[in-house]
């Protein structure tokens, strides 16, 4: 079978030769890449390597490689939302698996592992602020992977029904998917840890309305967090809100990579409660990402 070619509309590559977004050359990504939602976090969890290769930075994108004791690591700042991460996983997709000099896909492919640092909230009154999640599932309210061929075979369809079943859902919000994190993934960082809480993310594709917060604007479902908090699936509950896990765990899975979630309570919607001072705890938990990634 003829290798496809990617032409220049469709992969841009920069001057340099580096990825149009990223702006990171193929031999600047490690197979080990953590990703996180600012920038700023990027140097945070960089403070902790022995050693840096490379810094990159354009746009919220901000990249360091370099050594974590004899892992070499690549730490990428993604923005917010799932938008940017189709960006960021397709990119770095395509610095492995695809000759930049030749705009062929190569012929091994190569797995990225790549997991995601990032903050949410917590919707059960067992997660309080502080609380460190595991997103096993990923329900995405963004609509993202239903853009791409094959979303049925790496979603949770009997989750997706269920979900739009319990709470009613009103399908001009658009069609939800279930995304499923890597299991290796997820049993190598739980580890028996108490400090880690499995569940059922809901991805959002917006801080506001989406997430059920009223300002000045009415919800079109001003019930929808309260189904969302009683709803519970082969006993696992909905603990948490972020904007980003569904579509890292399934893009990961489409394109063969290995990715997973794991987010701090920095608010629970449960007891109307939020902390902003949540640097220390963050960086505590990068520690945990480190030594297990």
């Amino acid at each position: 079978m003829a290798k496809r070619y990617y032409p220049d509309s469709e992969l841009i590559i920069n001057d340099d030769g580096s990825v149009f977004h990223l702006h990171l050359l193929p031999r600047q990504i490690a197979d080990k890449i953590i990703l996180v939602g600012d920038p700023e976090r990027v140097s945070l969890v960089a403070s902790h390597f022995n050693t840096i290769e490379c810094e990159v930075h354009n746009r919220e994108f901000k990249s360091i490689t370099g050594w974590y004791g004899n892992k070499r690591l690549t730490v990428t700042s993604t923005g917010i939302g799932c938008d940017n991460i189709d960006i960021v996983v397709n990119e770095l997709d395509a610095l492995v698996n695809i000759d930049f000099s030749t705009r062929l896909e190569r012929e091994e492919h190569r797995q990225l592992e790549m997991v995601r640092i990032g903050t949410c909230g917590g919707l059960q009154p067992y997660t309080p602020i502080g609380t460190y999640i595991l997103s096993e599932k990923s329900i995405g309210f963004d609509g993202l992977l239903n853009f791409y061929e094959g979303r049925d075979y790496v979603c949770d369809l009997n989750l997706e029904m269920a979900f739009k079943e319990k709470v009613g859902w009103n399908n001009t919000m658009g069609n939800p998917y279930a995304a499923q994190a890597d299991p290796e993934l997820i049993q190598r960082f739980e580890n028996n840890d108490p400090t880690l809480v499995r569940g059922i993310t809901i991805a959002c594709g917006g801080f506001y309305g989406p997430q059920g917060r009223r300002l000045r604007i009415p919800l079109a479902d001003s019930m929808l967090n309260e189904k969302i908090q009683q709803f519970e699936y082969n006993g696992l509950h909905i603990t948490n809100f972020e904007m980003e896990s569904s579509a890292l765990a399934g893009l990961a899975s489409l394109l063969g990579h290995k990715a997973m979630t794991v987010c701090m309570v920095v608010a629970n919607r449960f007891a109307l409660e939020a902390n902003t001072n949540y640097y220390t705890s963050i960086d505590d938990l990068i520690k945990k990402v480190l030594e297990r990634v």
